[in-house]
């Protein structure tokens, strides 16, 4: 195996280190990020605190009609006693009552009211709620598989490094180094021929050309300066 070619193994092998490597970081982003999960707890618990208010609003609205109610009551039974002889006082308890009773139908208009809305929210809980448990249960199994990916990609990357050190004291330094280099300004940096054209830029290669590539020394192509490498 001449040395482009050992650069050209090197190359695969850091570039599948790269994808695992980017595969890692996303997993990273994911694992432990529940905010799909608190932004469905949140809407639940809104819903919830929104019943609760209505509830609340009911509990002190059946108190005020019990309040009117006993209210008109006690009045009635005064009107009603013939204790009350005055006209003018009979006239205003009357008032009093037909006060007390329209008050009471408000107030029972309004129950109704809030009784049609609680049944409203009462069900928007529960869908949240049931949306909540749903979202949990993925967001589990979801982090489940990540967790077991993260692990696969790791013990991956791990096997990767190390066949790349065991391919590293094979090659020279300074054709390491020169790959380096290149790599860093394109990509890839070690290119593949086939059929005498090469793969990174399309363009035929001389005969001539090819059998320098067949020595040990690097050759680079004629068009896009990769270093080539002829696979068989």
């Amino acid at each position: 195996m001449n040395t482009a070619a050992k650069l050209y193994k090197l190359q695969e092998l850091e570039t599948e280190m790269a994808a695992k490597e980017q595969a890692l970081a996303g997993i990273a982003n994911q694992l432990g990020d529940d905010t799909a999960v608190v932004a469905a707890r949140a809407s639940r618990d809104g819903e919830k605190e929104k019943l609760g208010q209505l509830e609340h609003r009911q509990r002190d609205i059946e108190a005020e009609i019990e309040d009117f109610s006993a209210r008109q009551m006690a009045a009635g039974e005064s009107l009603y006693s013939g204790r009350i002889k005055n006209p003018k006082e009979l006239s205003s308890l009357q008032q009093e009552i037909d006060s007390f009773r329209a008050r009471s139908g408000q107030l029972e208009d309004k129950d109704l009211d809030i009784m049609e809305q609680i049944e409203q929210v009462s069900v928007a809980v529960a869908r949240t709620n049931d949306g909540l448990t749903k979202l949990q249960e993925q967001w589990r199994l979801e982090q489940s598989r990540l967790s077991k990916e993260k692990e696969e990609l790791e013990a991956g990357l791990a096997g990767l490094k190390e066949r790349r050190e065991e391919l590293l004291p094979g090659i020279e330094a300074a054709a390491v180094t020169f790959y380096r280099q290149l790599a860093a300004q394109k990509r890839p940096a070690v290119a593949r021929v086939a059929q005498g054209t090469c793969r990174g830029c399309g363009i035929s290669l001389t005969a001539a050309w090819l059998q320098r590539a067949r020595g040990r020394d690097l050759v680079r192509c004629t068009s896009c300066g990769r270093i080539i490498f002829l696979g068989h």
